[in-house]
């Protein structure tokens, strides 16, 4: 098996999986949100995709099972059969669409998701299990479009006002079972080419590494602070991978090759 190089791209796309890991553990989201629009930048959205579900995977298994215990299953269980029931869209969307606007779509939604965040809007219609296969079904097409189920589910919730350690372990919770949908589709679905799955397993290691750093922060506390950190994170990744910035990753890599 030939590794990939360790050029610009590749240290650039273990420094993300780095960051993305310690956002995982300290918040229970962040690995699509973060690594998708740089991976997507750097590899295609389709690589990014397959790059995610296996980072994604066995490296947070450590951290989801104590959350196992406390998340509220009467709303992560409709959510997570929204997902699995529009996921393909989100496939076949990733395999039909144009390349660009998926990018665009991709940014947007993470956008508007930092803002629900930062802005503390609370949703005040009805919250029953309707709903929750709702916001699940637009958490499966963005899941298969760029494994990023996060930005309507997290908005969903930490505008419920539910405690932050419900949302998290709900978070967590759901992105597992979200992986058995991920692994399933794509398989089906023929993206699990060796180049990509290749990048993605020497991503792990990096994830791992950032998930057990990111658990020990949320472990001692200051959870607001590193939250508020992560989303500048999310910002700043969502706003570095917009089609726009292409010629600036372009610009970068012709100046360390010359």
């Amino acid at each position: 098996m030939n590794l990939p190089p360790l050029d610009l791209s590749m240290m650039t796309l273990l420094a993300v999986v780095l960051v993305a890991g310690v956002a995982k553990g300290l918040s229970g989201f962040g690995t699509g949100m973060i690594v998708a629009p740089v991976a997507g930048a750097l590899y295609g959205p389709k690589a990014a995709l397959v790059i995610i579900v296996i980072i994604d995977s066995l490296p947070s298994v450590p951290v989801t099972v104590p959350a196992l215990r406390i998340a509220r299953w009467q709303e992560v269980l409709p959510v997570t059969l929204g997902l699995f029931l529009l996921f393909p869209v989100g496939i076949w969307l990733l395999t039909h669409g144009d390349e660009t606007v998926l990018r665009w779509m991709i940014c947007g939604a993470i956008l508007c998701c930092v803002f629900v965040l930062w802005t503390g809007w609370r949703y005040k219609g009805p919250r029953n299990r309707l709903t929750s296969l709702g916001v699940g079904g637009v958490a499966g097409v963005l899941s298969g479009v760029a494994s990023i189920p996060g930005p309507p589910v997290i908005a969903y919730w930490m505008a419920s006002g539910l405690p932050a350690t419900i949302i998290r372990a709900n978070l967590l919770s759901l992105f597992l079972l979200g992986e058995f949908v991920s692994i399933g589709n794509l398989w089906f679905a023929g993206l699990f080419q060796r180049d990509v799955v290749t990048l993605g397993l020497l991503a792990a290691p990096a994830y791992l590494v950032g998930i057990m750093a990111g658990w020990a922060m949320f472990s001692r506390g200051g959870e607001w602070l590193y939250r508020m950190v992560t989303f500048a994170l999310v910002v700043m990744a969502a706003l570095l991978a917009l089609p726009a910035f292409d010629s600036v990753f372009d610009a970068i890599a012709r100046q360390l090759a010359g």
